[in-house]
């Protein structure tokens, strides 16, 4: 993807934002929007060349505020079915248990930023004028200490007979979880393995890729025909401390850095990007050290919640806890309770009593 043109920012802004991916442009179109004047600086890496997204219906309705929605090329999910390999218990959940047109949306990572990039214009540049307040969302500082779990995590993109619909699969297995994402037809791979063999199957021919994830792989997701953009991840759990200080504030995965299952990451970093915007939006200094601390705080506990949902289902206790078992089938055997889980994975902790 080219890059779009740096033009020329003011020498001093209202926000200058630290990090052009997806939370980092989506904080910078929600502070415009709010009357905020706004640059950005982006010092990063570009990402692997297959990098799948997934997008709650709660980040549909924040990028249809920002005017980018239509612009995205997403699959949408409208059923996902949860299990574990090797012990009963099963839940299905559906768009209608939480009343929404879908439970989320794949997509990838080049086709988002493509489209929030396109819809910012002139604020990328090179240089980073003074501002009142800076914010990070450049990502997950390699200095921050963190938690590094036994797996990796292996992506792929999968050609399958029948072809990828709308149902998403996450199975939970004894080396870690595995989801299949439907994407454009296709399926969107997330397999956690053990680090030398998630290498090893990276490397391996075909065949063999296609035969050990059949072993593990949900059948109704159907026949694995071929495998491409294979690349391997490592996972960690970073959490900063504090989040805000003086006039500088983060967000997004500089604020914490989440582990891939459940695809809650991309969507926790979007709400703290829409919910620092209308922090700002009529503040006379949105660089107050005491406004930047106000938000933080009410950042919380959305970003705790999510936070220990996916430690948990990353750690390994989903795959062998009976607990996790006797979970799956009350949500499956009581809607309200899947209703309510659904409605918690797409709204964070605004779903909560």
């Amino acid at each position: 993807m080219a890059a779009p043109p740096v033009d020329v920012v003011p020498l001093r802004v209202d926000v200058l934002i630290r990090g052009a991916g997806p939370v980092g442009c989506a904080a910078a179109l929600a502070l415009r929007l709010a009357g905020l004047s706004v640059a950005i600086v982006n010092g990063r890496s570009p990402p692997p060349a297959f990098r799948p997204l997934a997008l709650s219906y709660a980040s549909r309705l924040i990028l249809e505020r920002l005017g980018v929605w239509q612009r995205v090329a997403v699959t949408p999910i409208e059923h996902i079915v949860v299990s574990q390999a090797g012990r009963y218990g099963r839940t299905r959940l559906d768009a209608a248990d939480a009343g929404v047109p879908a439970l989320g949306y794949q997509t990838e990572y080049a086709a988002l930023v493509g489209a929030l990039r396109s819809a910012l214009g002139d604020v990328l540049t090179a240089e980073a004028p003074a501002a009142k307040c800076i914010v990070h969302a450049e990502g997950t500082p390699g200095e921050q200490p963190g938690k590094r779990y036994r797996h990796h995590v292996l992506v792929a993109l999968l050609e399958s007979n029948p072809a990828a619909s709308a149902t998403a699969y996450e199975r939970f297995t004894a080396e870690g979880p595995l989801a299949l994402l439907p994407l454009a037809g296709h399926y969107a791979l997330i397999w956690s393995l053990e680090p030398a063999r998630a290498q090893h199957l990276a490397d391996a021919p075909q065949p063999e890729f296609i035969e050990q994830l059949a072993q593990v792989a949900p059948s109704g997701a159907g026949r694995v025909l071929s495998v491409q953009s294979r690349s391997v991840q490592v996972p960690t759990l970073k959490v900063r401390r504090v989040r805000a200080s003086a006039n500088e504030v983060y967000i997004g995965n500089a604020a914490q850095t989440l582990h891939p299952v459940a695809g809650q990451g991309l969507n926790l970093g979007l709400r703290d990007a829409w919910d620092l915007a209308c922090a700002l939006a009529a503040a006379p200094d949105p660089g107050d050290a005491a406004l930047l601390a106000r938000f933080a705080a009410a950042r919380r506990l959305d970003a705790r919640a999510a936070i220990g949902v996916t430690d948990f289902l990353a750690s390994g206790f989903a795959a062998s806890s009976a607990l996790m078992s006797a979970a799956l089938m009350t949500l499956d055997f009581f809607p309200p309770a899947r209703r309510f889980f659904a409605r918690r994975m797409i709204y964070g902790a605004s779903a909560l009593p």
